[in-house]
């Protein structure tokens, strides 16, 4: 039996309630599959700032470094204070200090939700994570905004070589284990000529050394309308930061709800599951929240691990989390009120824990 050691980061608003369920999922799924997890808790967000004066220290950064992998809680970084006054996204520095720099996001349609439009999806946006406009992960030293003037403020996008190519290499090696095996590059070349030149450069030079599989491009406002016509051509998608983040909630909400949207965010070395959804600070403490896209996130860290290490039974566990959910969201009685059901967070989570049980009895 291998020991697995994960820093758990609660964050902001419903990100407790929906970790204490995520967390109580993955216990009793090792605890089936003969995987000892060790969570090491670390306080992040406003509780941290209201702590420490930070909401993300620098000794948070380096205890990670040492954890086998991550999870994170939603944060509600958009209210903290200036970076000089300890507000710092926690997400966007360990994406930067870990060097994190592919977000994994699928886009499925579960059994028992319908698609918003169209037909079920069933696609993945890899999305570049460590640059682009992101002002927090564009400057070595100070942010990628700025203003000259009081009427003046300008924003740096940064493309480089090295991160789109190892992008694209995510995502061709993804689309390899697929079966409809294409990539889809989107991007703004018609306008951001250099920029995204150089990221079309990089995917082309990668595609042509994966010949099995078929590859595509299509400018960002022409795949929002795609995505929306028939998002179920589509099977992987490489883009950028912005462009990614954004199409990624698009075809989530259009499979079937943010609320189910799982995420991952890896590099060579490290990797941080992460709801694909915000921290919902108006629901907050009310025992409502759907923890689906959290859990669904830490079952793909399981699978992770489980390749990395070259374990069975994580990716077992993973599995079993995976196809736990798929039963307890088709079934309206167990679903919680963002679905149309009337289940609360800890009945929803306790469902998900009976039906992992069952499986495993088979």
């Amino acid at each position: 039996m291998r020991s697995y050691n994960l820093m758990v980061m609660e964050g902001d608003g419903i990100g407790p309630e929906i970790v204490e369920s995520t967390l109580a999922v993955l216990r009793h799924a090792a605890s089936l599959h003969r995987i000892e997890l060790a969570f090491d808790d670390e306080t992040v967000g406003l509780a941290a700032l209201e702590a420490f004066g930070s909401t993300f220290r620098n000794e948070s950064c380096e205890r990670a470094r040492g954890a086998d992998g991550l999870i994170l809680g939603p944060v509600s970084h958009n209210v903290y204070p200036p970076v000089d006054k300890g507000g710092v996204n926690p997400s966007g520095t360990l994406r930067k200090q870990l060097d994190l720099y592919a977000n994994i996001r699928p886009a499925r349609t579960r059994p028992g939700i319908a698609p918003r439009v169209g037909v079920p999806i069933d696609l993945v946006i890899v999305r570049e994570n460590t640059e682009g406009f992101y002002a927090d992960r564009t400057m070595f030293l100070g942010g990628g905004e700025f203003m000259p003037t009081p009427d003046l403020a300008l924003a740096v996008r940064k493309v480089t070589r090295q991160a789109s190519l190892r992008i694209a290499e995510k995502a061709f090696a993804i689309a390899a284990g697929r079966p409809r095996k294409l990539v889809t590059a989107v991007h703004k070349a018609n306008v951001l000529r250099v920029s995204d030149g150089l990221f079309l450069d990089c995917v082309r030079e990668v595609a042509a050394r994966y010949p099995d599989i078929r590859y595509e491009e299509q400018l960002v406002d022409a795949m929002a309308a795609h995505l929306v016509r028939d998002a179920s051509r589509f099977d992987v998608v490489v883009t950028t930061n912005m462009f990614g983040d954004i199409l990624s909630d698009l075809a989530s909400e259009l499979a079937g709800s943010l609320g189910l949207a799982a995420s991952l965010n890896l590099g060579d070395g490290h990797a941080m599951a992460q709801a694909q959804h915000g921290s919902a600070p108006d629901i907050a403490g009310r025992g409502i929240a759907n923890p689906a896209s959290l859990i669904g996130s830490s079952a793909m860290l399981l699978a992770w691990l489980g390749e990395r290490f070259s374990d069975d039974a994580p990716l077992q566990a993973a599995a079993a989390i995976d196809a736990a959910l798929d039963a307890t969201i088709a079934d309206p009685d167990t679903r919680t009120a963002d679905l149309g059901g009337t289940c609360a967070t800890a009945a929803f989570t306790q469902s998900l824990i009976t039906r992992i049980t069952e499986a495993a009895r088979t």
